[in-house]
């Protein structure tokens, strides 16, 4: 009989045990963590442009608390499940207790395929699952935020809906809404501001020329195009993109200031392909394009143990959660192929929630200038302390930022006393 294989979630806690063990830590110290402190399951009943009532799933779920109130996306998706959530509450955690940001780790997400719903049918999906998720959070206690398929407008209807419910504005309750409602200047380009951060900063620290350095990315959305303009902005080439259109390689780099989220994924494919020396690359094959740099910046277990092996970039920086699965980075590992994990490349979007809710809790803006100077340099601190803890270690960049992470949670958790 062949071994089982573990999902994304049973992976995140071997190797919480496992990192724990590592730093000393016994398992009365770290057993909390192995468990989400609360799971609400919700449904969703929504009245559809036909009349007929639909019923759809709903999560939200509270992993951590040590560090404060609990912090996360909400996403809309088909593959939407309890464990995913679960595993992403979970990186969540890890995640803000990285970033050394006062958050605990949540998630929630609802089991639909946005793009067959009207905008009407959306709108009130995301009424109900406030609604329904209203008794759990609030602006000291679970405060949600954008994730795949959702964006500021999807917050906004949140927002107001909560304040119908307590009869009053809470603009700290979600964070990424519009500016106009108490969003953040640079909100939305937080995410891949940071990713294109921590690639430079590694490039830096390769000694790599941006203008000699192939660049290939994973993904059209939010953070995969902020990531690909600013990092040409900078100089690099970024000679390869996918979206679920297709994939385009171009060896003399793509014009990427000419795409736009609201074009969608077809016309930026489009726009790519029509560029002089772009041509078609095979989409089954794009993660193992000849690059410097590979950022995939799509979906999870994109790289496992039976890829891993075809990949030829020499740095795997994961804009995506949980793009490469424990097996597929022990294969990279043994190739030399370094990976930076997603929860210090992608923290840039839930650093700058922070800054949006301080600012909501101060009644105050801060200038877009001011939310990048602050993001830019915490994402420098954070890699810093985890290339300091790596260079001590000598295992894997994702072992010393779980190992930064978990310290604190764990050491929180001790400083409060007996359960």
């Amino acid at each position: 009989m062949g071994t089982q294989k573990l999902s994304q979630y049973q992976e995140t806690l071997e190797l919480i045990k496992n990192y724990s063990e590592k730093l000393g830590y016994e398992e009365s110290d770290y057993i909390t963590l192995l468990s989400p402190e609360r799971e609400l399951i919700v449904s969703l009943p929504v009245t559809m442009d036909d009349g007929s009532i639909k019923v759809f799933q709903g999560y939200r779920i509270q992993d951590n608390s040590a560090l404060g109130p609990y912090k996360g996306g909400v996403r809309y998706h088909p593959n939407v499940d309890i464990e995913e959530v679960r595993a992403l509450a979970m990186l969540m955690s890890l995640k803000c207790s990285l970033a050394n940001i006062p958050y605990g780790g949540a998630k929630g997400g609802i089991t639909v395929n946005p793009r067959e719903l009207s905008k009407g049918e959306l709108e009130r999906l995301t009424r109900k699952y406030a609604e329904k998720i209203y008794p759990v959070i609030g602006v000291d206690i679970d405060i949600p935020a954008p994730d795949v398929n959702t964006n500021p407008e999807i917050m906004g209807w949140f927002s107001d809906e909560y304040a119908k419910i307590t009869g009053y504005k809470v603009p700290g309750i979600v964070t990424g809404k519009p500016i106009d409602l108490g969003g953040s200047l640079g909100r939305n380009e937080a995410t891949g501001r940071g990713v294109s951060t921590i690639t430079n900063l590694l490039s830096q620290q390769q000694d790599l020329i941006p203008e000699n350095t192939k660049v290939i990315i994973q993904g059209t959305g939010n953070v995969g195009l902020i990531t690909a303009k600013l990092l040409a902005e900078m100089g690099y080439k970024i000679v390869g993109i996918s979206n679920i259109a297709g994939a385009v390689h171009n060896p003399n780099g793509l014009d990427v200031s000419i795409l736009d989220l609201g074009n969608g994924d077809q016309k930026n494919y489009d726009l790519l392909l029509n560029q002089d020396a772009s041509e078609v690359y095979p989409i089954d094959d794009f993660l193992f394009m000849d690059c410097d740099i590979l950022i995939p910046a799509a979906l999870e277990n994109q790289i496992h143990e039976s890829n891993a092996d075809k990949v030829k970039a020499k740095f795997v920086v994961e804009a995506a959660n949980a793009p490469i699965t424990a097996g597929g980075e022990d294969i990279l590992f043994q190739r030399g192929i370094t990976v930076l994990p997603d929860i210090l490349v992608n923290s840039g979007g839930v650093i700058c929630s922070y800054f949006e809710w301080v600012q909501n809790l101060q009644h105050y803006s801060w200038t877009e200038e001011e939310v990048n100077k602050k993001l830019v340099a915490q994402m420098t601190s954070s890699f810093e302390a985890v290339d300091n803890m790596q260079k001590e270690q000598k295992g894997t960049y994702r072992e010393a930022a779980m190992s930064i992470a978990m310290k604190r949670i764990i050491e929180s958790n001790k400083a409060k006393g007996k359960y």
